[in-house]
């Protein structure tokens, strides 16, 4: 993707990989595997997946606060031979991806590591959105994304099927996410076309979401849902921002979670902040304590 840092974010998913319920079966499971031999985390995907953020020039620079690092914190614990592989590039897109370095690595990597990967992460397709979101009217950003998104779907079906080609018979836990809606933050601008271009964002990031759940779950990945996770869908209620005053509740959380609502020239920028890039890894780490 191209557009209240604490250490809050780290503590809230290692307090959930200790009081979760489904934790101690976790850490059994990959007991004997930690006893004998290493085991891996591999994420893969756009700039989340390396966790981007804005330097207070405003240049978006990768971090190791993102959430593969959060959740890695989280799965070391239970697992103290664990590696974090991350191969997500700043920028990638699902046209760029079946072609590119980062999905040829990953291939190799599941290919030669066989029995030996843990969990597979992988956030993608959100960039292939950027030249319909930038168009000026609603009417035009859907009728570029009616064309967009069949290419998507295509694309990321080639993505699933060559990674767990690769993985052969023993295919690796596969968690896809889900994006949230930075497009939220028009409603800030304040005039009616920028706010109405808000509330519909969300019905279309809704859309994206079920594109990219499909497609995974027709390769029995799981998805981690932070459309949900982000609150998207909750614009009616209102909350008040000291900066900006009253708000729909889901612009709240886009402005708490990601860079979206800062002042220049840190912002707007789109990338998630390290406290949403904790809400992201305790999206993934609820998912897998649930299978």
């Amino acid at each position: 993707m191209r557009r209240i840092a604490t250490t809050f974010a780290v503590v809230t998913i290692v307090a959930a990989a200790a009081m979760a319920g489904g934790a101690p079966a976790l850490a059994a499971s990959h007991r004997a595997t930690a006893t004998t031999s290493q085991s891996f985390y591999l994420s893969l995907g756009d700039s989340l997946a390396q966790g981007v953020q804005p330097n207070a020039q405003g240049v978006s620079v990768e971090t190791k606060q993102g959430y593969p690092d959060q959740l890695f914190t989280a799965l070391h614990l239970g697992n103290p031979t664990l590696k974090l592989v991350k191969l997500g590039s700043p920028g990638e897109t699902t046209c760029s991806y079946p072609t590119g370095s980062q999905l040829a690595q990953a291939a190799a990597f599941l290919s030669q590591h066989r029995g030996h990967v843990q969990l597979v992460t992988i956030d993608i397709g959100a960039n292939d959105l950027n030249p319909c979101l930038g168009l000026p009217t609603l009417n035009q950003i859907v009728v570029c994304l009616e064309g967009v998104f069949p290419v998507i779907q295509k694309n990321l079906t080639q993505i699933m099927n060559t990674l767990t080609t690769a993985s052969g018979s023993g295919v690796p836990p596969i968690i896809g996410m889900t994006y949230y809606d930075p497009e939220l933050a028009n409603w800030l601008k304040g005039d009616p076309a920028s706010k109405a271009l808000a509330k519909d964002s969300i019905a279309l990031a809704q859309g994206f979401g079920n594109l990219l759940s499909g497609v995974y779950t027709a390769f029995g990945a799981k998805v981690a849902d932070v459309f949900k996770a982000f609150h998207t869908t909750q614009f009616a209620a209102r909350v008040t921002l000291p900066a900006f005053g009253k708000v729909p509740k889901a612009v709240g959380y886009i402005c708490s979670y990601t860079w979206m609502c800062a002042a220049p020239p840190v912002g707007p920028n789109i990338h998630a902040n390290q406290l949403g890039y904790g809400v992201i890894a305790n999206t993934f780490l609820d998912v897998i304590f649930s299978t």
